[in-house]
């Protein structure tokens, strides 16, 4: 499915070797303030860079707008975009290399594709679409001061810095956790069964390329808990004394903070030997190449802050046209 969203609508279209990737957002009201300085400046956060763990494919990911806007706001019309593929160098030696981990097999499977050149739209290029539509979400959202922040958990950052000459050495990829805070959300959103709000949450962020697990609030430790230090008690004016629930109760926000996390996979193109077999079925030795990330942060963090954007904009979107 290219489609995201039920009311702020993210549609996507392009693969890694395409001319251009780009999209259409629908349901955007109209006036809302574009700063095309800060979309630029989230698409450059989540650009390749000269950061040790990003690929060697260079992308300046330069957004153009072909609708919706005018003088600088929003028209409430759908708002087409572009961003050229300017680095494009297929490499016809990886062909018919059954990746492990990648989509080769299950593209195979599923659409009958005979090589690699069919599995474009499983890269993590197109994530670039989903940033700008999380730019323009997030610019919708200031309205109601809602903020969003992704950060890289300490503990795996001190890991993989620890570990990371030697991963370096032998060509190899790390995984990554990270965080995810969105502030100052009203109580309310979301639809106590199967539209929840974590719900849509967890569907946003698992959609995202090498994403394995999500969690909120205590997540996977509540398992080890006890009701009685789990449950966030209120005090008499309503606050709550703590946030193990991570903002939402019972599908619904209330009204404290989002807090997420989300566990990404290591990178599975490795700049060293794997043993795999080709799209016949032949056992060969393949090695992939450095046009890959070693590991998805930092370049994943403004990723998943847009989805969150697109959930939340979503949600906000239905409250305001009542």
């Amino acid at each position: 499915m290219n489609t995201f969203g039920t009311s702020f609508i993210l549609s996507d279209y392009g693969g890694t070797h395409d001319a251009f990737i780009g999209g259409t957002i629908t349901g955007c009201p109209a006036g809302v303030d574009v700063d095309f300085e800060f979309i630029q400046q989230e698409l450059v956060r989540r650009a390749p860079s000269p950061h040790p763990y990003s690929t060697q494919r260079r992308e300046a990911d330069r957004v153009q707008f072909l609708s919706g806007i005018e003088n600088g706001k929003t028209t409430g019309a759908p708002i087409e975009f572009r961003i050229p593929n300017e680095d494009v160098q297929p490499d016809t030696t990886m062909l018919h290399v059954m990746k492990p981990s990648h989509a080769s097999y299950t593209y195979k499977m599923k659409y009958g594709i005979t090589d690699n050149s069919g599995t474009g739209r499983a890269s993590a290029r197109q994530t670039a679409c989903r940033v700008v539509g999380g730019a323009i979400a997030k610019l919708f959202l200031k309205k109601w001061n809602i903020e969003i922040r992704c950060w890289e958990d300490e503990h795996t950052q001190k890991y993989r810095e620890e570990k990371m000459k030697k991963i370096e050495n032998e060509g190899d990829t790390f995984g990554a956790l990270v965080h995810c805070v969105i502030k100052n959300l009203p109580a309310g959103l979301g639809e106590p069964v199967y539209d929840k709000f974590d719900a849509r949450l967890a569907y946003s962020i698992l959609s995202i390329n090498a994403c394995k697990g999500f969690e909120m609030g205590k997540g996977f430790a509540a398992a080890k808990m006890k009701g009685a230090d789990y449950n966030d008690i209120q005090n008499s004016d309503f606050s709550f004394q703590s946030n193990n629930d991570g903002g939402v109760q019972a599908g619904i926000t209330n009204g404290q903070e989002i807090y997420f996390s989300a566990a990404f996979k290591p990178v599975p193109t490795l700049q060293k030997e794997q043993q795999t077999i080709d799209f016949e079925g032949r056992a060969i030795t393949y090695t992939g190449s450095n046009r890959n990330d070693r590991c998805v942060v930092p370049r994943v963090l403004p990723v998943v802050e847009a989805m969150a954007a697109l959930v939340t904009a979503d949600f906000v979107l239905q409250v305001y046209k009542k």
